[in-house]
């Protein structure tokens, strides 16, 4: 098994990732936590597998410093295009993970890496490689595909065959990740590199709903509603995605 990246599926993956009440969602979460978080004072970010951008434009737009690192060139490329006709500026790496250590000289204030860990040969080996990419006073913001949420929606849809075979992996042209994540052992795994500091669940409803009733829902009564519910203790766990704030030890 190899990363998988997004050249030839870039649009297919934006319109999925980022379109509709889901990328609506997924955005405000992680906003929110990171709005809560950080100081008032601009801070050098760094976006590992930042896609089209989206977050990084967020924070640009709120006058912090952004490197955009993504190994998927017309990821890239889009993510160039968001920020010029936003009037931002950026840095911009075409580069995997692997490579970063070698092209850049700095830790940074903030380490970005949404979506990433899920889509890796072998997740865990980029941990170190973050720890070392932020400051001793930083932030990592981890946001990974949760492996609770996908066996829990097997369950509702009566999936039990998929369940005996214990394959929660996507199929190899599927945006379900190849290896969506226990957080139990990826906890296990920051164990001697990071603190845990919040802890949020994205979606922890709205993929459960019944489709008519997402159908009907107004965005800013799910937005509301999912902000309301992102830490609490029955329901985060469930949320398809989870954001997990760190600083290092």
């Amino acid at each position: 098994m190899s990363d998988r990246h997004f050249d030839q599926l870039a649009t297919r993956f934006a319109e999925k990732i980022y379109g509709g009440a889901k990328g609506a969602i997924r955005l405000a979460v992680l906003q929110a936590d990171l709005a809560e978080t950080l100081p008032d004072r601009p801070l050098r970010v760094l976006d590992i597998g930042a896609g089209l951008g989206h977050m990084s434009l967020w924070l640009a737009q709120r006058g912090h410093q952004v490197t955009l690192a993504e190994p998927a060139e017309p990821m890239l490329e889009g993510a160039r295009q968001r920020f010029a006709e936003a009037g931002q500026t950026a840095t911009f790496i075409q580069a995997p993970w692997q490579e970063l250590l070698g092209q850049l000289t700095e830790p940074y204030d903030l380490v970005l890496c949404h979506a990433v860990l899920e889509w890796l040969a072998e997740p865990h080996a980029i941990l170190p490689v973050l720890h070392q990419l932020t400051k001793p006073d930083g932030w990592l913001s981890l946001a990974f595909y949760n492996r609770d949420a996908l066996i829990y929606r097997n369950l509702l849809k009566g999936h039990f065959r998929k369940m005996r075979k214990n394959d929660m992996a996507g199929e190899k042209q599927s945006l379900t990740p190849q290896q969506p994540l226990d957080p139990r052992d990826l906890a296990a795994q920051l164990e001697g590199l990071w603190r845990v500091e919040t802890q949020s669940g994205v979606r922890v409803f709205h993929d459960y709903m019944p489709v008519e009733f997402q159908a009907r829902a107004e965005l800013l009564d799910l937005l509301e509603m999912e902000l309301a519910h992102r830490r609490h203790p029955s329901f985060a766990g469930l949320g398809r995605y989870l954001h997990w704030i760190c600083r290092p030890i």
